[in-house]
């Protein structure tokens, strides 16, 4: 196959190993930068050009798709999708989850777990906003924060208060959720790839730090999923319609809750802490698909019966 990782950074590690592991499988791999490919959109012929050549010739591409472009991203990966192009994520998959509160409304209405949540829009909402997610302590998070930038613990009413009404006032988007006490500063990375689990690890804050992110000055180690984490992982990502993901869960004294699925998840953290071969699980997916398309052109191709 010829295989297109969609990067803005080549030195990424995830980058890198995603094209050094499809390398290793036989595979033809470049990295495009999807900021600057521009689609033409023609009945019958759809095309997509990078730096002023076509690159229509691409079996497969692995979408890696940052919160600052989803937009463009997103529709960069709709166009090869048109162009008949496998994806390791859909491109509808990709927009929910990168909208928190869209992501959350998804998961809550298929019963799976997580912390209470509060959305509004209106300052004079604050105080009832507050008293929603079970009052303070309580966790406040811009929609569009990633690897735990714009996540602030207000530890009471009053600076819950300030900090909402301050994120309101710069005009930002934002959630408001319950902190689970329980997790002591932890949380799980489940690594999701076509419908199974391939990794996990648990994520531990710095000292003086509620964040786990490893951005955040966190470590990780290998951990053995529950039945309940396991299944809550998988139905995250199948809810959403993610094939490659990752899903973010804190343990609570009632179960597993999920805070966050990631579609273009980090694999320096995961791979490193449990020794797998995640990107190898990535690009074997698209071997998967790739040998399925193969099959059921040949089918079409059967039943069509020969040309007279």
């Amino acid at each position: 196959m010829k295989i297109a990782v969609l990067s803005t950074i080549k030195s990424l590690y995830s980058t890198r190993r995603l094209v050094q592991s499809a390398q290793m499988r036989g595979h033809e791999c470049v990295v495009i930068d999807h900021s600057q490919c521009y689609v033409g959109i023609k009945q019958g012929k759809p095309s997509i050009h990078y730096k002023g050549q076509d690159i229509s010739d691409v079996d497969a591409i692995i979408p890696r798709i940052g919160a600052s472009v989803t937009f463009y991203g997103s529709a960069i990966v709709r166009q090869f999708e048109v162009m008949g192009v496998i994806s390791a994520n859909p491109s509808q998959a990709i927009t929910r989850s990168r909208d928190k509160l869209r992501c959350m409304q998804i998961l809550s209405g298929a019963g799976i777990g997580m912390p209470t949540t509060g959305f509004a829009r209106r300052t004079h909402d604050v105080d009832d906003l507050i008293k929603m997610v079970g009052g303070p302590p309580l966790v406040i998070k811009l929609l569009e924060g990633t690897q735990g930038i714009g996540v602030v613990l207000a530890e009471t009413k009053k600076a819950a208060s300030s900090v909402i009404e301050a994120f309101y006032g710069l005009g930002n988007n934002i959630l408001i959720q319950e902190f689970i006490k329980e997790s002591r500063g932890t949380d799980i990375r489940a690594f999701v790839v076509d419908g199974k689990v391939v990794g996990a690890m648990k994520r531990t804050a710095k000292e003086g730090e509620f964040r786990s992110n490893l951005h955040r000055g966190g470590t990780a180690e290998i951990i053995k999923l529950n039945k309940a984490e396991r299944e809550t992982a998988v139905r995250s990502a199948r809810e959403l319609g993610l094939t490659v993901c990752g899903v973010d869960m804190i343990p609570s004294d009632r179960g597993p809750l999920v805070l966050e699925v990631n579609s273009s998840p980090g694999l320096e953290g995961i791979e490193k802490a449990t020794n797998k071969d995640i990107a190898g699980e990535v690009i074997a997916f698209l071997e998967k698909q790739y040998i399925l398309k193969q099959q059921t052109k040949k089918e079409r191709k059967a039943k069509a019966g020969p040309k007279l």
